[in-house]
């Protein structure tokens, strides 16, 4: 079956521009995709755990050595990983906070990334293990920083777990007045019906 992640992370759910964007994407992507699936993860509702030592713990025990507890965690971050191996295609909606990702955003990818599951080391450096399936970034920013660090963090996350196909739209300036909200808010729509047609 054709499967969509989708992964939001504003804190303020819908009234959030990467949420609303994210949002629009999926509809239309359901829209050509009816008997498609969609998985939705709200970070800031479903409250990911950060990382902490007993979980690292958890996650590096042998399976026949973990407690009940280790077991859940590790079956937490499987089912995780498990939806994103079955993808047809993964959306975020991921603002600016601080010049960085949201935490959540950042504790899921730490539930996420496993060495020996969703990338491995090798001679010629470290290799993603999930498929390359195409990625759709809504990146909303008060100013204008596309290009920056937060870019590199994102990007460098998901190439380091096999994801090479990253479509990043952006929509800037959203605290800069009226005008250019409505702009870039316009265009990063444009560029939605532009990626659903391709």
């Amino acid at each position: 079956m054709t499967s969509l992640v989708y992964i939001t992370s504003s804190i303020t759910g819908d009234n959030s521009h990467s949420t609303r964007l994210g949002n629009e994407f999926v509809r239309q992507w359901q829209a050509r995709n009816p008997e498609g699936k969609v998985i939705h993860h709200d970070l800031a509702a479903e409250n990911i755990p950060h990382l902490d030592g007993a979980r690292l713990g958890a996650l590096f025990t042998p399976a026949e050595s973990r407690t009940p507890e280790q077991q859940a965690v590790v079956d937490f971050s499987d089912r995780l990983i498990d939806e994103l191996r079955n993808a047809s295609a993964v959306v975020f909606g991921v603002p600016l906070y601080n010049f960085g990702i949201p935490s959540t955003l950042k504790a899921y990818f730490d539930h996420v990334a496993r060495a020996g599951v969703t990338f491995r080391y090798t001679a010629n450096g470290p290799e993603g293990l999930l498929p390359n399936v195409p990625v759709y970034v809504f990146a909303t920013r008060g100013g204008h920083y596309a290009g920056g660090p937060a870019d590199w963090q994102l990007n460098t996350l998901l190439s380091f777990l096999g994801f090479k196909q990253v479509e990043t739209v952006y929509a800037e300036g959203l605290a800069l007045g009226e005008e250019s909200v409505e702009k870039a808010v316009q265009a990063a729509r444009e560029k939605i019906a532009t990626l659903i047609a391709a």
